[in-house]
């Protein structure tokens, strides 16, 4: 085994790619390996949920593969090296860091991430003028993390409720709103698609959505990692009322809803 598995990796890219590499290999660009860096990505984080060292060690590697790949591509064309990407992350990292690396001193968490923040705002300043405050969130970002980092960036410059309260007062008045374009009167039955607008339904539901975002945020809670959590709860319920089923001879579908229900009630004891 090479002494330093990481530069024997890039070498296998590198040998990938050259000229008597892989055909497919040959073909890619960064915007077709960024694809598959965001599949394996989500299978990391999935590993991670799972706490399996083994199974996280293997999915790391299939990023540091992804991104070394990336970094191939770009040192191909002359542009750049991974060395050279790590050299900035360093150098961000130190700058940003002054209360470990410089004079200043720092004991609480919120004010890191308020130093953080600041020192970052400095440097894109530095970098554009006229711009958002919002530019910085990337647009192709899953549309809950990309809501919860456009409200924390808003709420930086004041432009937020005073407390918990506030925002959950918000969150029960698009609900009302919500209830009231789908036309809930009581009855089990939405008003037909028909009797209603489409469209600013959605809005309406994409209104409930965005302040539940930010009443995560107040309660210190991520939404994507607690909808990814309640996600794999009702997974694992679900599957306890299939193995049921099974167990029975039956499939899911054929089993009554007050069988259905008996059994979700047994899962979420168990």
């Amino acid at each position: 085994m090479d002494r330093n598995p990481i530069q024997a990796l890039d070498r296998i890219i590198a040998s990938l790619r050259g000229e008597n590499g892989c055909p497919w290999d040959k073909k890619q660009t960064p915007g077709s390996i960024g694809l598959y860096l965001i599949e394996e990505a989500h299978e990391l984080l999935d590993a991670i949920e799972s706490a399996d060292p083994e199974d996280i060690c293997e999915e790391l590697g299939d990023v540091l593969f992804q991104v070394l790949f990336i970094a191939r591509l770009f040192e191909e064309k002359g542009l750049f090296s991974i060395e050279a990407a790590a050299r900035k992350s360093a150098e961000k990292m130190i700058r940003r860091h002054p209360h470990v690396f410089g004079e200043v001193t720092l004991t609480e968490t919120e004010e890191v991430r308020q130093q953080w923040h600041e020192i970052k705002k400095q440097e894109k300043n530095g970098r554009k003028e006229g711009g958002s405050v919002l530019d910085s969130v990337p647009r192709t970002m899953p549309a809950l993390m990309r809501a919860y980092r456009i409200s924390e960036r808003a709420a930086r410059t004041g432009f937020d409720w005073d407390d918990i309260a506030g925002v959950m007062g918000k969150a029960e008045e698009e609900w009302r709103e919500l209830k009231g374009e789908i036309g809930n009167t009581g009855t089990r039955e939405a008003l037909p698609e028909a009797d209603r607008d489409q469209e600013k339904t959605a809005m309406e539901f994409g209104d409930v959505l965005f302040t539940l975002v930010n009443v995560a945020r107040f309660a210190r809670i991520h939404p994507e990692t607690a909808l990814a959590r309640a996600t794999r709860k009702f997974e694992e319920r679900f599957h306890h009322l299939e193995r049921a089923a099974a167990e029975s001879g039956r499939d899911i579908d054929a089993v009554p809803r007050e069988e259905k229900e008996r059994l979700w009630n047994e899962a979420k004891e168990m």
